[in-house]
């Protein structure tokens, strides 16, 4: 049986899709095989893996508004073991849609039920917001990683995000649990960034990954090159810390 791990912030720029994309990959690489739902309408993790979103015959939008089956819809990617089910700009559209669906907040649920066995990791890729589709994506997942920026107002917000995930748990999906708060775009030449980890350590404890993602040239080129950071530049520091991140989790899941 997989695991589902939401990917969630509802502030943006804070690293979620880049994060998606290359602990994916790392997770492949390590064996496993993984499935990314891209439940962003930007589409960032399915432009990221080299696919134009123009080109899809069917994307989440189809699964989550016309009950498309989630099996068939995957496409495979650059990389062995890892499969993506894409999004497009039509998706923004998609809150409107569920609205009138019965059990509205389950439909992603139902849609992951049916292949779960089939991965030993789902990642969904979630958008800036605690929308209809974000709480779908909560209630769908056994647990979520918190990626977190290295800058001075990285920890405002959070108190937002978790009080959701508190509600999620009471209301829809009482399993739902923390996989970990991951530091991302992080300096240590800068003592705000080691003021930001130390901040995170004292209010999470173990819930912070061990793991931090640096900000790297490399791992901002890569997406226009349409690959994962471990095809672009493998040696470089942003493909090497999603590795140990990979492993982390693999360790904590054993």
């Amino acid at each position: 049986m997989g695991k589902i791990i939401a990917i969630a912030n509802q502030k943006g720029g804070v690293g979620k899709t880049t994060t998606t994309i290359n602990l994916a990959a790392s997770l492949a690489m390590e064996g496993k095989r993984v499935l990314i739902v891209d439940a962003d309408p930007q589409a960032n993790a399915t432009s990221g893996y080299g696919i134009d979103p123009r080109t899809l015959s069917s994307s989440i939008y189809e699964c989550l508004v016309d009950n498309y089956p989630v099996r068939g819809t995957e496409v495979n990617t650059c990389v062995e073991n890892l499969r993506l089910i894409g999004s497009r700009i039509d998706l923004a559209g998609a809150e409107l849609e569920l609205i009138s669906k019965p059990d509205r907040e389950r439909v992603l649920l139902r849609l992951l039920g049916e292949v779960k066995n089939d991965y030993d990791f789902i990642l969904i890729d979630c958008s800036p917001s605690l929308g209809l589709i974000t709480v779908n994506a909560l209630t769908a997942a056994d647990s979520v990683i918190i990626p977190v920026q290295a800058e001075y107002f990285a920890l405002e917000g959070i108190s937002k995000l978790l009080n959701t995930i508190r509600i999620i748990k009471s209301k829809l999906n009482p399993s739902l649990e923390i996989e970990g708060f991951l530091l991302t775009m992080y300096d240590a030449r800068l003592r705000l960034a080691n003021q930001i980890y130390e901040e995170l350590k004292t209010h999470f404890g173990d819930m912070v990954f061990n793991t931090v993602i640096p900000r790297n040239i490399k791992l901002s080129e890569a997406p226009s090159h349409g690959l994962p950071a471990i095809l672009y530049d493998p040696e470089s520091r942003g493909a090497t810390s999603h590795v140990m991140l990979a492993k982390e989790i693999i360790a904590k899941n054993k």
